[in-house]
């Protein structure tokens, strides 16, 4: 039984110095907002200070220069590469009451449904056979949902095989654990372990989460310090964009990852920040407190990229296909695809999908669809997994980051993950477009030992060998 413990724990987002800061910058000049991109473009977190102000740049040019610089940075670090994964629900029971939230106990209209290992199996044989390699498991807070259970649904999914499908890699989003809980996940061989704390702000989480476990700040607030003490170094945090203001959002995960950092030396893998989206039954969600506006959202995207320049910025389907279509560019590295929420939709999705669903998705497109469209606007669309499986996470990952050796690994390793998804799924555009891209990154690449070496394992993909890697 998990015991909820918080004695001598004090909240580590200093909220009246977030005031402070962001009422003390405004009104920036443009030659200390280009000072501040500079830093970022050298590759160093930005402060408080800086992020402040930067949060404070209201000229509409000194905003088109966030937006210049968030690309930039991106570029120099990522690439222009575009991770794919897609979320798997697997259980939509939960004892909390969040007033934004479908899966809320008192919303009596909710069907609730826990998937058996037989319906489980049947979801991923259903996302390997569309092309899937790479999954987030997401459970509601309920006794059910054990940290055995979720070691044995993540087993379950790496065991399950569709045709030439598999998943590498499962990345986690659930309560937080006890110590010895997160020891039990970890043993499972999972990614990153995500935990949104949702608000940073304490009256306005308070207001929001009146009951269950997660009404107690504090024990999220520390949840990946948890993490971290079992041996998960791979760690996601974020924030629920409407529940208060944007502005002090972004300070609190600036300041969730500086903690990290001072704390365990690792910083935060992603951040994600997705908006309140409409939700079955759940009033909050079509007026939300705080609702961030289009073009707020592009510039908060852009300043977290500046403000923590090794850290991946995941982008969800919450978001609209326009919106995602924009907001890609400015420094996101990960987005999810061919997404559905409802509980055993991917097998067997039925008109009342929406009653067993979190939310309602705003970008709905088929995981073909994004990966063509993708390609053809200059994006590399990857599937890669293979950090995790050669230990770099954590500081290994940031000893190959810093130098700039993503872009020399992550590159050719994209390239083959998303020739696979070609050979074995792709529709005949969807091919089209993506060799054209795998050409042009090609002609592009400049390490010739390098590129030989992956024009071979290309040759042994189109040949039937699967899972090469650098």
């Amino acid at each position: 039984m998990l015991k909820i413990d918080t004695k001598g724990l004090k909240s580590f987002i200093p909220e009246e110095e977030i005031f402070e800061l962001l009422e003390k910058t405004k009104n920036p000049s443009k030659s200390r907002v280009q000072e501040i991109i500079a830093k970022s473009l050298d590759k160093n977190r930005l402060s408080p200070e800086e992020t402040a102000t930067l949060i404070n740049c209201e000229d509409p040019e000194l905003i088109q220069e966030l937006f210049k610089g968030a690309r930039a940075l991106k570029e120099k670090i990522y690439g222009n590469r575009i991770v794919l994964f897609a979320p798997l629900y697997v259980g939509n029971e939960c004892v909390n009451d969040c007033a934004y939230c479908g899966f809320r106990i008192s919303n009596k209209e909710t069907h609730r449904n826990t998937l058996t290992m037989d319906q489980l199996e049947e979801e991923v044989r259903a996302l390997e056979s569309r092309g899937h390699k790479r999954l987030i498991m997401v459970y509601g807070e309920h006794p059910m949902y054990s940290p055995e259970f979720i070691r044995d649904t993540v087993l379950k999914t790496y065991e399950t095989r569709e045709g030439k499908g598999e998943i590498r890699r499962v990345n986690i989003n659930a309560a937080p654990l006890d110590i010895e809980g997160f020891k039990t996940v970890k043993s499972a061989g999972i990614g990153t372990y995500q935990i949104f704390q949702e608000s940073y702000h304490q009256e306005s989480y308070k207001k929001f989460h009146p009951s269950g476990p997660k009404s107690n700040y504090l024990w999220r607030l520390y949840g990946l310090d948890r993490a971290m003490q079992a041996g998960i170094d791979d760690l996601g945090i974020g924030a629920l964009m409407g529940l208060f203001d944007w502005r002090f959002e972004v300070m609190g995960l600036l300041y969730h990852t500086i903690h990290l950092e001072n704390t365990f030396n690792i910083g935060p893998h992603t951040i994600s920040f997705p908006r309140i989206e409409p939700a079955h039954n759940t009033a909050i969600t079509e007026e939300p407190p705080y609702a961030v506006s289009d073009d707020d959202f592009k510039k908060l995207v852009a300043i977290l990229r500046l403000a923590v320049p090794y850290t991946g910025l995941i982008l969800t389907a919450r978001e609209p296909i326009a919106i995602r279509n924009e907001v890609i560019g400015f420094g996101v590295s990960q987005i999810d695809a061919g997404s559905s929420i409802g509980i055993g939709d991917y097998s067997h999705k039925d008109e009342e999908s929406f009653k067993k669903s979190q939310f309602v998705l705003g970008d709905q497109r088929s995981l073909d669809d994004v990966i063509r469209e993708l390609a053809t606007h200059g994006f590399l669309p990857s599937f890669c997994t293979a950090c995790y499986r050669l230990g770099r996470t954590g500081e290994h990952f940031m000893e190959f980051a810093i130098p700039g050796f993503v872009k020399k690994f992550c590159t050719p390793n994209a390239i083959l993950t998303v020739s696979e998804y070609v050979h074995d799924y792709g529709s005949e555009e969807t091919i089209k477009a993506v060799t054209a891209r795998i050409h042009k990154e090609l002609e592009d690449f400049e390490d010739e030992k390098v590129k030989l070496e992956l024009k071979q394992k290309l040759e042994r993909v189109a040949n039937g060998e699967r899972d090469l890697y650098f």
